[in-house]
């Protein structure tokens, strides 16, 4: 299949956002209007999912009421990028629903994070359209300075003006998984010096899939997950999960054959991981699963449900290079 690059965003486009699973709008309207008048004042235009506002519990509306709200974006030539506002739980209850065809005929920019990874690799596996891990309306764009524009920084050199240049992905000097009530809060987060870890040696480059480990398994061995291919590099990152789940997670990989296939990984930051008095980390956790399997790793990536949030286009092609400690997109990201 053919992969498709969407026409960038410019200043004066139209963002569209969507509520594929959870409920945020209806729960959080101050932060709502706080994500809508950040990018407004960044020179967006911002056009509201018809199921803002609207709660059904756990979810945002019906199946299909959900697919009918991004089809209608999808549809609107108007939008040019369609953007979740948070994850949740349900975002692939909408991949039989969606309408590719338009998006074939109009390609534009899709992006979000955790549970629309779901989204993101049906439609890459559907159109080969190159779909976004990224910033959320809300989760992202709802947060406070100094955090919310270094994750604006990354949105703005990956998807505005330009798709496809060649790209240094640069580490954010600080960073932070602080939880803090979003009804409370009031400013910043605190934060902590960061650092990436690059375990292995060489240079690879590949196509970069992956997301979301637990949103994977729910579309696993369907029509809408990529199939992984020689020389892949997998980002997998996750968020609140215990390592009981996450070594689940990472097996499920394993046994799958994945871990045979990719030249590397990418291993985000897990947000607020609960080690069950283990004292070990995701990365201890898949060095076991591996078994000694030489696959290159680089962990505490920041293309997570962390703060800022680094943008990653899902389909093109990333090197990663272990000697000279750097990530990158390769020109025309094919």
């Amino acid at each position: 299949m053919e992969t498709i690059l969407p026409p960038p965003l410019k200043f004066g486009d139209t963002i569209g956002f969507f509520s594929p699973s959870f409920p945020i709008t209806a729960n959080m309207p101050e932060r709502t209007a706080r994500g809508i008048a950040y990018l407004k004042e960044k020179g967006f235009n911002i056009k509201a999912g018809q199921l803002t506002g609207i709660s059904d519990q756990y979810r945002s509306g019906s199946i299909q009421q959900r697919a009918d709200e991004l089809n209608a974006l999808i549809r609107d030539p108007s939008v040019r990028c369609i953007m979740s506002t948070i994850g949740g739980f349900n975002s692939n209850a909408l991949l039989p629903y969606i309408d590719y065809d338009a998006l074939l005929k109009d390609p534009k920019i899709i992006i979000g994070y955790s549970d629309v990874t779901a989204l993101l690799l049906g439609i890459y596996a559907k159109t080969g359209l190159v779909t976004f891990y990224g910033p959320a309306l809300l989760a992202s764009f709802g947060e406070y300075p100094p955090l919310v524009d270094e994750t604006f920084s990354s949105f703005k050199q990956l998807v505005v003006d330009s798709i496809g240049d060649a790209h240094a992905y640069m580490m954010p000097e600080r960073w932070t998984d602080e939880m803090v009530d979003w009804q409370q809060q009031s400013g910043p987060k605190n934060t902590f010096p960061n650092a990436w870890y690059f375990h292995g040696e060489g240079v690879f480059t590949g196509r970069l899939i992956g997301g979301n480990p637990n949103t994977m398994a729910g579309i696993w061995g369907s029509e809408f997950m990529p199939e992984v291919q020689r020389g892949d590099i997998l980002l997998i990152e996750d968020s609140l999960m215990g390592i009981d789940a996450v070594e689940r997670s990472f097996a499920h990989l394993k046994v799958c054959g994945v871990f045979d296939k990719l030249s590397a990984i990418l291993l985000g930051k897990h947000e607020l991981f609960d080690h069950k008095g283990t004292g070990r980390q995701p990365l201890e956790v898949l060095r076991e699963v591996l078994n000694g399997q030489q696959v290159p790793v680089v962990s505490d990536f920041d293309s997570c449900h962390t703060h800022p949030m680094l943008t990653l286009p899902l389909g093109a092609k990333v090197t990663v290079d272990f000697e000279q400690k750097s990530i990158s997109l390769v020109d025309g990201w094919q």
